[in-house]
């Protein structure tokens, strides 16, 4: 049993279950009320593995960087509770298990965003980009805009104008995430010498950087309520929502506690995240009982 918890551990299941909430928002948001439940577990449990997948190569390749910091020293393979070589085993057959779910249960394209989901975030962000530059975070937001969008070409088999907004909405939102969380543990960073934004760029920088992000994030999520994707609900809770965190990200962009405020945004975009999500999947029934009005391309 301790050992099934250890090999748990490794797959980062905090990442796992988030990205799976995006992901469930782009089915159902595509879905408009109908959908077959085959291919919802098979979109679910394909890109979890697969997401698992590159979470256990993460901690492969960044095993030295997690036993000098303070956050990630307790991981199994710093612990030594599991070796390297199962480690990469066990990544190994995650994807092949994932990629075969989603290959077989959705469609092509839904197959090829979570690889390249997989490719962004283990070979660009983790191989090339986290030891080497600040804007790491930038090519990690990539990999983790990948989710809604698997989850939305998984229904449609295509990729349009509102996968376009999906993958735009989770870039943004991530940057302010993540710069939250290298904001207050900047400490355990410099200790490992990954070359983070605000180590590189300074504190300052970040903060500005943040409210930026939250501001675009906040006029890119009504962006589906605009081409009649989602009904009037979403688009008020959207907006609603937009405003009450520009409001909170700069009402604490002055004060003397950077850590604090961080930490405050940092939970925040997690509450943002899910009641959009859940919002777009229950409001798209109602608003696509007739065609959209405007006309949507339609890219792939």
């Amino acid at each position: 049993m301790i050992r099934l918890r250890e090999y748990y551990k490794l797959t980062k299941p905090g990442i796992v279950y988030g990205n799976a909430i995006a992901a469930l928002g782009g089915f159902f948001l595509a879905s408009r009320g109908t959908f077959e439940w085959r291919t919802l577990a098979a979109m679910l449990a394909g890109l979890s593995l697969v997401i698992a997948s590159g979470c256990v190569f993460n901690n492969y390749f960044e095993q030295d960087l997690d036993s000098l910091m303070a956050r990630t020293r307790n991981r199994p393979l710093p612990r030594g509770t599991v070796t390297p070589r199962a480690a990469l085993i066990y990544a190994l057959f995650l994807g092949v298990v994932g990629t075969t779910l989603l290959a077989l249960g959705t469609t092509l394209l839904a197959t090829l965003a979570a690889l390249l989901g997989l490719f962004a975030y283990v070979v660009l962000y983790t191989l090339l980009a986290k030891r080497r530059t600040p804007y790491a975070t930038h090519i990690g937001a990539l990999a983790g805009a990948a989710p809604p969008v698997v989850g939305y070409v998984a229904v449609t088999g295509h990729f349009d104008l509102a996968a376009l907004i999906l993958f735009v909405m989770l870039c943004l939102w991530q940057m302010p995430h993540f710069f939250a969380i290298a904001l207050f543990r900047r400490e355990e960073y410099a200790a490992a010498k990954v070359p983070i934004w605000p180590l590189v760029k300074g504190v300052p920088s970040t903060k500005r950087q943040m409210v930026a992000y939250v501001v675009l994030f906040a006029a890119a999520s009504v962006l589906l309520w605009v081409f009649d994707y989602t009904g009037l609900v979403y688009g008020i809770v959207a907006t609603v929502l937009g405003i009450a965190w520009v409001a909170f990200a700069i009402a604490g962009y002055a004060q003397a506690d950077e850590n604090r405020w961080a930490k405050r945004v940092f939970f925040f975009s997690l509450i943002v995240l899910t009641v959009l999500c859940a919002t777009m999947a229950l409001d798209a029934r109602a608003s696509t009982q007739a065609a959209p009005a405007r006309y949507v391309p339609t890219f792939v």
